[in-house]
């Protein structure tokens, strides 16, 4: 154990230096602020996995997922008979159970649901409580403060709606932050779809997919401001990005933002599962390595095996590892997930695959650098340029800043382990 846990200290050293060595102004890098986002890090993650009571507020969350997708069942059942979970009128041989109309219309729910706590301002009033404990604790300003607490259950282009009067008058720090929390962290309407992709593969999914989420926001502060050292801070509060005529109103637009979400995501996966089996198809051509075939898997494992040594992993695990974290990077997150949840004690550990979890949990992917681009760039035209120059370092911080909360959970987990 005493190997692993030097192993991981060594690894979030290394992501702190090389994001050092990003920095456009390695001079003004201020290591108070940054430090301190590294301990709120670990003090979040130990709290929400060693605590009794935070932890139980946490399951109580989890279980009220599970009731959406119980919720999520009765409706797919009564839309699509026996395909949508519904009983079979007649003897079915093989499993009944279909991803796209048993999982996925989840997204629909959760996105409704989500729109009712705005209309009901339950969700803003979160968004402003835990801004101004970032405000407090982190030293930023008041719009990046609540840019970054929406950012928890938020999208990536969702969250900057909620401050963008103010979000011309950002610094290029805090613009890069705002970039870089959104490639690190995920949103409310697609927590849920990971928790059921993983259900049977880690235990409490959601707890840990929640987690994920909440701790990663830290994490991009703290590596965000050492690459763009933050020049001012932008005062702002919260404004409230939609108008609603009622709670039909809310539930209406929830539904149809959904929708779209579930159409893209099941387009996605079907294109992104296709073009795997092609590229693998075409590197069978090729003569084995070290008698294996090659696929894109074990290309992007050979890769990203030395980053994912470094958040923890035993080095007969990092390849399997390092294929779903370059997965994750090429295609999209989702996609790695599904592939996690095939993987057993055989390829990674209960350590490892937790740890895993917490390195997928994010939007850092290379398509999502277009939807940055468009989404925070149609939102303040006025930083495009900022925007576009500053998209690829946001993307390598955002994949960091994911890596560094799998790291920091890996080590609690070892010591509540030993």
């Amino acid at each position: 154990m005493d190997h692993m846990v030097l192993q991981s200290f060594f690894g979030i050293a290394t992501f702190f230096a090389f994001c050092w060595l990003l920095s456009e102004d390695r001079r003004n890098v201020q290591p108070g602020p940054v430090l301190f986002g590294l301990v709120a890090q670990f003090g979040v993650a130990a709290l929400i996995m060693h605590v009794e009571f935070v932890r139980r507020i946490f399951m109580i969350l989890s279980d009220g997922i599970l009731a959406i997708k119980d919720a999520t069942l009765q409706g797919t059942s009564f839309v699509f008979g026996f395909i949508g979970g519904g009983a079979a009128p007649f003897d079915v041989k093989g499993n009944t159970f279909v991803f796209a109309f048993q999982v996925l219309p989840m997204i629909m729910v959760v996105s409704a649901l989500a729109m009712l706590l705005f209309y009901w301002r339950i969700l803003p009033a979160f968004v402003k409580a835990v801004s101004f404990l970032m405000r407090k604790t982190l030293g930023i300003g008041g719009a990046l403060g609540v840019c970054s607490a929406a950012q928890i259950f938020l999208g990536q282009t969702e969250a900057p709606l909620l401050v963008r009067p103010y979000l011309k008058d950002m610094s290029r720090s805090e613009i890069f932050s705002i970039m870089c929390i959104g490639f690190a962290t995920t949103s409310a309407t697609i927590m849920g779809l990971y928790a059921l992709v993983l259900e049977n593969t880690i235990p409490q999914s959601m707890v840990h997919i929640l987690t994920a989420s909440i701790i990663s926001v830290p994490a991009a502060l703290s590596l965000s401001r050492i690459v763009v050292p933050p020049a001012k801070q932008t005062a702002g509060d919260l404004v409230m990005p939609y108008e609603f005529t009622g709670a039909t109103d809310a539930i209406a637009r929830g539904t149809g933002d959904g929708m779209r979400l579930f159409m893209n995501v099941l387009a996605m996966l079907v294109v992104f599962v296709a073009l795997v089996a092609l590229v693998n198809k075409i590197l069978g051509l090729f003569p084995n390595v070290m008698g294996e075939p090659l696929t894109l898997q074990g290309i992007l494992g050979m890769l990203m095996a030395p980053v994912t040594w470094l958040m923890g992993i035993p080095w007969e695990e990092a390849k399997n590892a390092g294929s779903l974290l370059g997965i994750k990077t090429i295609l999209n997150e989702f996609y790695a997930f599904t592939e996690l949840a095939k993987m057993d004690d055989g390829h990674l550990s209960t350590h490892s695959r937790v740890i895993m979890t917490y390195a997928l949990c994010g939007f850092a992917n290379v398509s999502s650098i277009g939807i940055m681009i468009g989404g925070l760039g149609g939102l303040v035209p006025e930083k495009r340029s900022d925007i576009i120059s500053l998209s690829v370092k946001a993307l390598i911080v955002g994949t960091l800043s994911s890596c560094l909360s799998g790291t920091v959970v890996g080590l609690l987990f070892l010591f509540s382990n030993n």
